[in-house]
């Protein structure tokens, strides 16, 4: 069923459905008559001559110079070409597409003063599998991602290059095999198509969908170490995360719960300590923590994404054009520089884990490194080598991205949020979180092999799970192969959409 854009109802969930499951897209009929109104309007002004930036002046430092009516209808071509200035490898198709659907979603308010046509083209290409080759790098976060958004915009004149059915064409070629028509650009068209945050905003929106689920299966793993460990549960009890009110501490311990509901270690017959370490009996708190995290950014980037990001903005009912900084970034990045922080966070917590299963002054009687060839083979003790190095990287990666505005063009905009930084490095941050869970699954499971007696449901579903993939270390192998193999797991989401099906949701 296809998702209707109208400007208001956009969700990080639907966004992830037209982006990597390529759902179709439908504009609100509603919306393009706001379209058609706006542009109305602005023609009216054009024709007028009333000064308007980015239509009939330059921009950025040139917002000051005034275009006649020749140069009114060239400006917008220059201003694609001058801003398709990124470097760097193609960002992911899944990205791309998202961003053109949160530019679809801005003009669907019919502030942007843009051609119909324009919003319409970005709707076709989405829906025919035409996705411009776009570089990563390039965007400071203000004045949106223009960089980035340029690239989209030369298939608007028919140039730039595409994705389409598997292969890398030039933009023209592209448009041509899938039957879009090349829409061209009049007055305001361009800036209209690129002056929003709306690719790093996309990335974010992405990232928090993958977030939430990865942290669920943090939980996950948690709960396979916490029997292994024979962890006392009273920091699990739902009355004690209650007390305190935090939201996401409740959701995490009933996760956990979830998980171990079952097992042996609730019959009272297992000898237990009194009290646990922190990295057992805070995990609900560490990890309730991130979810309260990724709810606060959420809230934030759906703002965004259902907003009038743009700059000027017009105002058809009042006859109006405002200009302001409705492109700015911050808003996202500093939520999203958050979420970067929070993720590696738990990944510190799942490392401390592997400690304690690995090391065995703290296993409670688990053979040392998780092997019973102790001195002849090593077991998974490079394990957390490798855990230990992609943490460290992920901590450097959490230095704020929203602090390090560096000004531009002439100091006219001397202050951006730099938020594609947070985007992009998020992306390693996550891509190292699926690494570093994935070894702490690996060495759960592969701990509870040597315990005797019977688990949760959920436990013991996810421990099939990785042994589908993964099988018991009884002697010494490469280990990377494992960890990889462990990483994609994670990555799929196979443990987590296995345990949901036997446990029921985690939140």
């Amino acid at each position: 069923m296809a998702i209707t854009l109208s400007g208001s109802n956009l969700t990080v969930e639907k966004l992830v459905q037209i982006a990597r499951n390529n759902e179709r897209v439908e504009l609100d009929p509603a919306a393009v008559e706001r379209i058609k109104a706006c542009r109305a309007m602005l023609e009216e002004k054009v024709k007028a001559h009333e000064i308007m930036y980015g239509v009939n002046t330059g921009i950025g430092e040139f917002s000051e110079v005034v275009l006649n009516d020749e140069q009114v209808k060239q400006f917008q071509r220059y201003l694609i070409y001058n801003h398709a200035a990124g470097i760097g490898d193609p960002v992911p198709i899944e990205q791309v597409r998202a961003a053109m659907a949160g530019r679809i979603n801005v003009h669907a308010h019919g502030n942007s003063g843009c051609r119909p046509e324009i919003t319409q083209t970005y709707v076709d290409m989405l829906n025919k599998g035409v996705t411009p080759v776009v570089c990563q790098k390039g965007s400071v976060g203000a004045c949106g991602d223009l960089a980035p958004m340029s690239q989209i915009a030369l298939l608007l004149m028919g140039e730039g290059e595409a994705f389409y059915k598997g292969q890398r064409l030039s933009g023209q070629a592209a448009m041509d095999q899938a039957g879009i028509p090349i829409s061209g650009l009049e007055a305001r068209d361009g800036l209209a198509a690129i002056n929003g945050s709306n690719l790093l905003t996309a990335m974010s929106a992405i990232l928090l969908y993958d977030a939430n689920r990865w942290l669920k299966q943090a939980e996950i793993a948690c709960s396979i170490a916490l029997e292994a460990l024979l962890a006392n549960l009273k920091p699990y009890d739902l009355r004690l995360h209650q007390l305190r009110g935090f939201p996401g501490a409740v959701r995490s311990a009933a996760a956990i719960m979830k998980c171990i509901t079952g097992s042996d270690l609730q019959t009272g017959k297992l000898k237990i300590k009194v009290q646990d370490a922190y990295s057992m009996r805070s995990t609900p708190q560490v990890i309730g923590a991130a979810h309260d995290a990724v709810a606060w950014a959420k809230q934030q980037v759906e703002i965004e994404l259902n907003g009038v990001g743009d700059n000027p903005i017009f105002l058809p009912e009042a006859r109006l054009t405002l200009t302001g900084a409705n492109f700015q970034g911050s808003p996202v990045s500093l939520p999203m520089d958050m979420i970067g922080a929070a993720i590696t966070m738990v990944c510190v917590m799942s490392e401390r884990r592997l400690n304690r299963l690995t090391n065995p002054a703290l296993s409670v009687g688990l053979p040392a490194f998780l092997t019973k060839g102790a001195g002849m083979f090593s077991g998974m003790m490079l394990s957390q080598y490798t855990a230990d190095m992609m943490i460290v990287e992920n901590r450097i990666l959490c230095m704020p991205a929203s602090i390090q505005s560096i000004p531009a063009a002439a100091d006219q905009e001397d202050f951006v949020s730099m938020g594609m930084n947070t985007a992009l490095k998020n992306n390693q941050i996550m891509d190292n979180a699926y690494g570093i869970l994935g070894i702490e699954f690996m060495a759960a499971s592969q701990a509870l092999d040597f315990r005797e007696f019977t688990p949760g449901k959920g436990v013991q579903t996810a421990r099939q799970v990785v042994r589908k993939h993964v099988n018991h270390l009884d002697v010494d192998r490469p280990l990377h192969i494992d960890h990889n193999k462990m990483k994609a797991l994670v990555r799929s989401c196979e443990i987590l959409e296995a345990v949901e099906g036997a446990v029921g949701s985690l939140g």
